[in-house]
């Protein structure tokens, strides 16, 4: 809050069904409202002041353009008026550089029709907007009779757009040529909540099954689910994308990661099916054929056509595999253990068979992503909220508080680093007076892991990036929220009974080894490949 917000924030506060939450920094207040969004489905909803409140808040708006959520940010600006004003700052290309489109508002008689604009496209777009609103017209009296007709009146239904029947008569001719089909599922596969087609298509053509990191735990309990694709793939999952010779997306982009740059599968034949099949992204050829249709109804053509044509493939699936599968492991390389420290994978493994799988779980970015998004299971994709589209870190704390808002059941696991939790801490006191009684588990190495892996790879000396791992258990019991460190396993079972009975919000950090590499580190910085 400040000059250029505070007195629409202190009016919408008086609202019926309104509810102001207030950040400690202006990053953090649009970052919730992601969080927000991207639990709800709904178009969340944040507010800055102007000049530097609104430049603060440049990373929140493009993680959330990459990350297609929909977002209104209220933004105070500068007086129309003034001859001078200090905090004056042109908007508009900041807001636009990010990828958020940008509507100004310049009268009063626009003024309603400015509001409606911004929820639609933020709606219909899926990409954050920023509402620009000079702080000398919203101290004018509206002259108007309230005559507002919401933007959801005028959205157009959902409706999921169906294939070509010629695209797929197509794609049916290379199933039935394939001998190890595997199927990949994305972000657009988990909102059609595309799974029961999809393991139907999969059935029928004998794929395998794989997720890209958004749509992680769209297949848990299937025997031939792969889990992630790419990056953090595991090796046995590689060597069954190494023989695949097709390769279907459903509602993914197929992008630099899931298919690590191409290389993930060089024997295959590609496809995409997508509501907006791309044929260049992230200056790869996303694949060799594109399908443009939603994941479930595409699925569920491309199945009954198999059928039709009397198709049924075993193709990769047998019962051998099937229990090459199961016996997978993530990582199993060992690591000598300092005292007093644990190892990051094995507390992970603890973390996730102690917190109840119908949590949410809010995972921001940093070296333990490796680790948690392949040593987490049994979740359901819509459980997963991790926050790395942009590369940032530092948002997995105020994203976990705006889903515990839109949860409010208390049922709100993060896992962050260290590094990542000191960027924005000072929210661990709107935590507290919010009273969410969400868990934080902090992956603490002691410095920034990632790039202290990276210096030791490159021979370098990682000490610049190494700080000490301090006392963040006191840190946050100063901000009125109960801290406890974890220097040894075992003990999670009895700390979570003791959050539980807290009835309030937990951090628990976690001493990790920073010895411990995780395995898509090992493989890209230290050529495990």
């Amino acid at each position: 809050m400040g000059d250029a917000n505070m007195y629409w924030t202190e009016a919408m506060s008086r609202q019926p069904g309104v509810t102001v939450v207030n950040a400690r920094h202006e990053h953090c207040a649009v970052a919730m409202a992601d969080g927000y969004a991207r639990a709800t489905g709904k178009v969340g909803v944040a507010s800055t002041t102007c000049g530097p409140g609104f430049t603060q808040i440049m990373t929140a708006l493009a993680i959330a353009a990459r990350a297609n959520v929909p977002l209104v940010v209220f933004a105070g600006d500068s007086p129309m008026l003034a001859s001078f004003y200090l905090q004056q700052i042109d908007m508009a290309p900041l807001a636009q550089a990010t990828g958020a489109a940008y509507i100004a508002v310049k009268s009063l008689d626009r003024a309603l029709d400015n509001v409606r604009e911004a929820f639609h496209i933020a709606a219909l777009e899926r990409r954050p907007v920023v509402l620009s609103v000079p702080m000398d017209l919203q101290k004018q009296a509206y002259p108007f009779m309230a005559d507002y007709i919401p933007s959801s009146d005028t959205l157009p239904l959902p409706q999921r757009p169906m294939p070509d029947p010629a695209m797929v008569h197509r794609l049916v001719a290379m199933i039935a040529e394939a001998e190890k089909p595997i199927i990949i599922a994305g972000r657009g596969a988990k909102l059609a909540r595309a799974r029961a087609p999809i393991e139907a298509l999969a059935e029928q053509s004998g794929a395998l099954l794989a997720t890209s990191l958004q749509a992680k735990g769209m297949f848990d309990g299937n025997p031939y689910a792969l889990d992630i694709a790419g990056a953090f793939a595991s090796d046995f999952s590689r060597e069954c994308f190494a023989e695949a010779d097709l390769v279907i997306g459903l509602g993914v982009g197929l992008g630099a990661y899931t298919t690590e740059s191409g290389y993930l599968y060089p024997n295959a034949r590609t496809v995409q099916v997508d509501i907006n099949p791309r044929g260049l992204w992230q200056e790869l050829r996303t694949a060799d054929m594109h399908i443009r249709a939603d994941a479930a109804g595409g699925a569920e053509a491309i199945t009954a056509a198999l059928k039709a044509r009397g198709i049924h493939k075993d193709g990769y699936r047998s019962a051998a595999l099937a229990q090459q599968i199961a016996a997978d492991q993530p990582d199993a390389k060992e690591f000598a253990i300092a005292p007093g420290v644990v190892d990051p994978r094995t507390a992970m493994l603890e973390l996730d068979a102690t917190v109840p799988k119908d949590w949410d779980v809010v995972i921001g970015g940093g070296h333990y992503l490796g680790i948690a998004m392949t040593h987490l299971r049994g979740r359901a994709p819509e459980r997963f909220h991790v926050v790395c589209d942009f590369g940032a870190i530092g948002n997995g704390l105020p994203a976990a508080i705006g889903i515990a808002a839109a949860r409010r059941d208390g049922k709100v696991l993060l896992i962050e680093g260290d590094g990542s939790l000191l960027m924005h801490v000072q929210e661990l006191e709107t935590v507290r007076r919010e009273g969410h009684r969400m868990l934080m588990a902090i992956i603490n190495d002691g410095g920034y892991g990632a790039e202290i892996h990276k210096f030791r790879a490159g021979g370098l000396d990682p000490s610049l990036v190494i700080h000490g791992r301090g006392d963040l258990a006191g840190v946050s019991t100063g901000f009125g929220v109960k801290g406890s460190t974890v220097t040894s396993l075992g003990a999670m079972a009895g700390m979570f009974r003791e959050h539980q009975a807290s009835n309030s919000a937990s951090l628990w950090d976690i001493h990790t080894d920073d010895a411990v590499v995780s395995r898509p580190y090992r493989r890209i910085h230290y050529g495990e490949a």
